[in-house]
């Protein structure tokens, strides 16, 4: 059986993030999805969630790519779950390129990274919501 991870907030749910995670997919048998944590987006990355984790996290379980939602607290664990869940992939959407190489030189696992889907974005979505209220 081929694992895999991806890591990400998925806040405002979109199809951008369900082509990723069906890509993420077609690479194994069993998709990982590490969902930051709301601490961690406020503490780490500066990002405050409209959902919470615990929905964010119910709407993942609920996509037929998804095998299991773990919570990612910060950024030094990505190695240990890697060898905690014997990864065989990590996967990131491009816009990470090159920030994770240094996972295949530390774990057995190869690092991919997956074209993102070019017109949508959480960011871009506030953007418009956020210029609609003027």
């Amino acid at each position: 059986m081929k694992k895999i991870i991806t890591y990400g907030t998925f806040d405002l749910l979109h199809y951008g993030h369900i082509n990723l995670l069906r890509r993420a997919k077609e690479q194994g048998d069993y998709l990982i999805v590490a969902l930051s944590t709301d601490e961690f987006n406020w503490n780490q990355k500066q990002k405050k969630c409209y959902f919470e984790y615990d929905k964010r996290k119910q709407l993942l379980e609920a996509i037929r790519y998804v095998d299991l939602v773990i919570p990612e607290n910060s950024w030094e664990q990505k190695i240990s779950d890697v060898q905690e869940f014997k990864i065989d992939k990590f996967i990131m959407g491009d816009d990470w390129a090159g920030k994770f190489d240094f996972i295949e030189n530390e774990t057995d696992a190869e690092v991919i990274y997956l074209p993102r889907t070019p017109e949508i974005s959480t960011t871009q979505i506030k953007k418009d919501l956020e210029a609609k209220k003027k």
